[in-house]
C-alpha cells in the first residue's frame, strides 16, 4: 500500500492549520476542510498564513466548507474540537477510502468517538502536544514545539502507521511511534484535566501550577484521573517533561513536587502563557472541550467503580463559566477544595 492522493485535513485551526502548513512546505498536496466558512474563504483568496516563533510562512491550498467537499481520500487528519469529533466522523464517513483511514489529532479520547462511526480498523490514534492558536481566519500562530506520537489501536506495526510516522517526522523530527497510544492519550487526560483546572482562573498556567496553596486540590483531581487510568488497566506515558507516574495512586509527595516544578518551567519556556481551554472561555467565548474530555473521565470513573468528586466538579464550574454565571478568578480553585471537603 503506497500513499496516494492529498492529504485530507478535517479541521483547520490551531492543530489541523499547523500540521497541514508543514505537510504542504514538505512538498504533500493537502486540502482543507472547516465548518467556518470566513476561514475557508480566507485560505482559499490569500492562502493558510502561519505565524509564530517555529516558522513564518503562507501556503497556498484548496479549502472547502464540509457540504462543498468532493472525492473520496485515503489518509485524513480529524483535528476538530474533541465535542464535534462524532458529527465531524459522520460528516467525513462518506469520503474515507475502502483503504482509507482517520489520524485523530485531536485532544481526549476521541478514537473511540470515531470507532463507532467509521470502524475501528479505519483509526489511527495520534497524540499531539504542540503549542498553537487559531488567530483569526486564514491566519494560525504556531507557537511552541510539543510531542507528537502515532501508533495503531492495537499497538501492532503496520505498512500504514510506519508511512504515517514517517509524514509526522517531517512536521516534527522527535515524533515517537508507540505500541502504546492508549497510555499517551490517558497520559495527556492527565496533563489536560490540570490544564482544566487552571483554565477556571486568569492566571497563567505556569502561575497556576507554581501556586503552592493550589497544589494539593490540583494533586487530589490529576489524582482521580490516573487512578481511572489505572482501573482501566492502562500505563499512561511521560511527555514534554510531564510524569504521570507522579500523578499514579502510588505516587511519593516528592515525585510529585517534581512533576509540578517541572510543569512550571516547561510552561514558562512556550510562548503559549495560557491554554487553549482558557482561551475559549476569556476570549472566543465558547463552549470548552470540557464535556468531551473531561467527561468520558467521570462517565468511565464510574463504570470502574472509581470516584471522581473533582473532575465533576471541574465540568459543573467550567459549565457555569460557559454560561456566564462564574468569572475566571483564583477563587474557583476554592471552590474545588471545598468540594474535596464536602462543604
Amino acid at each position: 500500500m503506497s500513499m496516494s492522493g492529498p492529504i485530507l485535513i478535517w479541521g483547520a485551526g490551531a492543530i489541523g492549520g499547523t500540521l497541514g502548513t508543514a505537510f504542504i512546505r514538505a512538498g504533500h498536496e493537502v486540502i482543507f476542510v472547516d465548518n467556518a466558512a470566513d476561514h475557508v474563504a480566507a485560505i482559499n483568496a490569500n492562502g493558510l498564513r502561519i505565524e509564530g516563533p517555529i516558522f513564518q510562512d503562507t501556503v497556498k491550498a484548496k479549502a472547502f466548507t464540509p457540504e462543498g467537499l468532493q472525492g473520496k481520500f485515503e489518509r485524513i487528519f480529524l483535528c476538530v474540537k474533541a465535542h464535534h469529533t462524532e458529527a465531524a466522523a459522520k460528516a467525513l464517513l462518506p469520503h474515507v477510502t475502502d483503504d482509507g483511514y482517520v489520524v485523530s489529532a485531536q485532544n481526549g479520547l476521541n478514537e473511540m468517538v470515531i470507532s463507532k462511526v467509521i470502524g475501528e480498523h479505519r483509526v489511527i490514534g495520534c497524540f499531539v502536544n504542540f503549542g498553537a492558536d487559531y488567530l483569526e481566519p486564514g491566519v494560525v500562530h504556531y507557537s511552541g514545539h510539543g510531542a507528537v506520537v502515532v501508533g495503531e489501536l492495537d499497538g501492532k506495526r503496520t505498512v500504514r502507521i510506519e508511512q504515517i510516522y514517517a509524514l509526522m517526522r517531517e512536521f516534527e523530527p522527535k515524533a515517537i511511534l508507540t505500541d502504546n497510544i492508549w497510555g499517551y492519550l490517558w497520559g495527556k487526560l492527565i496533563y489536560g484535566t490540570l490544564l482544566f483546572g487552571t483554565a477556571l482562573t486568569n492566571d497563567s498556567i505556569a502561575d497556576v501550577l507554581a501556586n503552592e496553596h493550589y497544589r494539593p486540590i490540583l494533586t487530589k483531581l490529576a489524582l482521580e484521573v490516573g487512578s481511572v487510568a489505572n482501573a482501566n488497566d492502562v500505563v499512561p506515558e511521560a511527555f514534554d517533561g510531564f510524569d504521570p507516574a507522579a500523578f499514579a495512586p502510588a505516587a511519593s509527595a516528592a515525585d510529585t513536587a517534581r512533576s509540578f516544578d517541572e510543569m512550571v518551567t516547561h510552561n514558562r519556556r512556550s510562548a503559549k502563557s495560557h491554554s487553549g481551554i482558557w482561551r475559549d472561555l476569556a476570549i472566543r467565548k465558547r463552549k470548552t472541550e470540557v464535556d468531551a474530555q473531561v467527561g468520558p473521565v467521570v462517565e468511565i470513573g464510574r463504570s470502574l467503580g472509581v470516584p471522581t468528586p473533582l473532575a465533576a466538579k471541574v465540568v459543573e464550574l467550567i459549565h457555569q463559566i460557559e454560561a456566564g454565571t462564574l468569572s475566571l478568578e483564583l477563587a474557583n480553585l476554592d471552590l474545588l477544595a471545598r468540594t474535596e471537603a464536602g462543604t
